[in-house]
């Protein structure tokens, strides 16, 4: 929480993105998503400096050279889709809980990188939403969806993973890609504004063909222990 005033208030000067943003997305015919999505990281880029925060990437070689693909990684903190996008170099999106996606700043940056608010408790609009991912995807869009639902002070401990979050990329036949984040927690749950350094780890894409035949439950527990597994491997073997 500490780095997160400290970020807000370093960056107060700045405070014309948000509606910059605002009006990027608000104007697609001029704007397109590479655009869009070079601001947004630059906005990330900004408060990651003002936030002593680094991240190290790994993996990039994993990722699909052409097409759409769904990535799912664990799920840490309110900085983890941010650690992504800064690692990743062309355009992606995210599915947010819709519920925390209207806050200043929040709503303006998802409408930016055209972003998915899923209400929880409504089925019907869920269904919309798994729609949209999965058209989307096959037209080659890549978005972040976190399958744990959620997160709860978890740290580098890997929860169950929701079938469900599985139903747009199997619909869409596009590549699944298994994200591991590491240390994503520290950098708005420490109570600490020392330089924090986090690692999002790419595995290799399972793709159609792999995945074809099984369920959203065997497909959901199969990404959970890759990432599992590699957790493990790395608070145990060390950091990189």
């Amino acid at each position: 929480m500490l780095r997160f005033v400290q970020v807000i208030v370093c960056n107060l000067p700045r405070i014309y993105m948000i509606p910059r943003m605002a009006y990027m997305a608000a104007h697609p015919e001029k704007y397109n998503e590479e655009r869009c999505y070079k601001y947004a990281r630059l906005a990330i880029r900004r408060m990651m400096r003002s936030g002593h925060i680094r991240t190290q990437a790994y993996g990039l070689e994993n990722l699909p050279k052409e097409g759409g693909y769904i990535m799912f990684p664990n799920h840490q903190g309110k900085y983890d889709a941010l650690g992504i996008m800064y690692t990743h170099n062309k355009p992606c999106s995210v599915v947010i809980d819709d519920a925390k996606s209207h806050m200043i700043l929040t709503s303006q940056f998802i409408d930016l990188i055209k972003g998915k608010r899923m209400v929880k408790d409504d089925i019907r609009q869920s269904i919309k939403i798994i729609k949209e991912l999965s058209e989307e995807a096959k037209a080659g869009r890549k978005f972040i969806i976190f399958p744990e639902g959620g997160y709860d002070h978890n740290h580098n401990k890997v929860c169950d993973f929701k079938p469900g979050s599985f139903k747009s990329a199997m619909k869409a036949k596009v590549p699944i890609v298994p994200v591991v984040l590491v240390d994503s927690y520290k950098v708005f749950e420490e109570w600490s504004l020392r330089r924090v350094t986090t690692q999002v780890h790419y595995l290799p894409s399972i793709y159609y063909q792999d995945y074809k035949d099984m369920t959203t439950v065997e497909v959901a527990d199969m990404v959970n222990n890759r990432i599992r597994d590699y957790i493990r491997r790395i608070l145990i073997n060390g950091r990189n």
